[in-house]
């Protein structure tokens, strides 16, 4: 069903444009490898954060002195080493073969990079939460949850191919603002500042939200004793 929703609002949104916006500068190719920042930011995480319930390590670590959210910057770091090695190989391969140019999009990239991968881990936070309280039968949420975002992102095309109820949603998700800036860059040549702001802020909101749910839901489990039992 996302898959149809994704495509069917391309297809939309091509039938509809008179110009060239759709395939300006590599836009198609440049909202893939931003995509993959943006999944390989919260999936990172999310694995590192699996990788220590699968080791039976995590009631150690939280039992200890350690502090929640010196946790949470280790796993974040452990999200950017796997992000880099993940998104090389992938970036590589679209300059080789595709003629991507990196630097068409200038020094928004990094404004881009880091306003994503802070999207992937709130919600990378949240899932983790999650899994602490209920178990690994949350597990499934890590793999699949990005993918609920993707129709509304607007990844391939821009927000006005969506239906005007959808926009709403569209536009409470940082990375609405992302791809809109990214293809202001590719097909007028400008850093949408206005944008970035917008998207910066709604990290601001979402990361404050995912970091008081993440102690809730870790308080919650450490109160039902769940902790202890992770990973059996």
């Amino acid at each position: 069903m996302l898959n149809l929703m994704t495509w069917g609002f391309l297809q939309n949104y091509a039938n509809a444009s008179s110009n060239r916006t759709l395939f300006v500068g590599g836009a198609l190719v440049s909202g893939l490898l931003l995509w993959e920042v943006l999944f390989r930011g919260q999936i990172g995480f999310s694995m590192s954060f699996l990788e220590e319930i699968w080791s039976r390590n995590l009631g150690n670590l939280l039992m200890s002195p350690l502090r929640p959210m010196e946790f949470v910057a280790a796993l974040m770091i452990m999200s950017l080493a796997r992000l880099f090695v993940g998104l090389l190989p992938t970036t590589i391969l679209a300059v080789a073969f595709f003629g991507f140019d990196l630097a068409g999009l200038g020094i928004g990239l990094v404004a881009f990079f880091a306003l994503l991968v802070i999207t992937g881990w709130a919600v990378g936070l949240v899932v983790a939460g999650l899994i602490l309280r209920h178990g690994l039968g949350a597990e499934s949420l890590a793999w699949t949850i990005m993918f609920v975002f993707w129709p509304l992102c607007c990844v391939y095309y821009p927000l006005s191919a969506l239906p005007v109820w959808l926009k709403p949603f569209a536009l409470a998700l940082p990375p609405t603002y992302v791809f809109e800036g990214m293809r202001a860059v590719l097909a007028e040549g400008v850093l949408r500042t206005d944008l970035l702001a917008a998207a910066a802020g709604l990290n601001v909101i979402w990361f404050v939200v995912a970091s008081w749910a993440f102690v809730r839901l870790l308080n919650s489990a450490r109160a039902a004793g769940s902790l202890l039992s992770s990973g059996e």
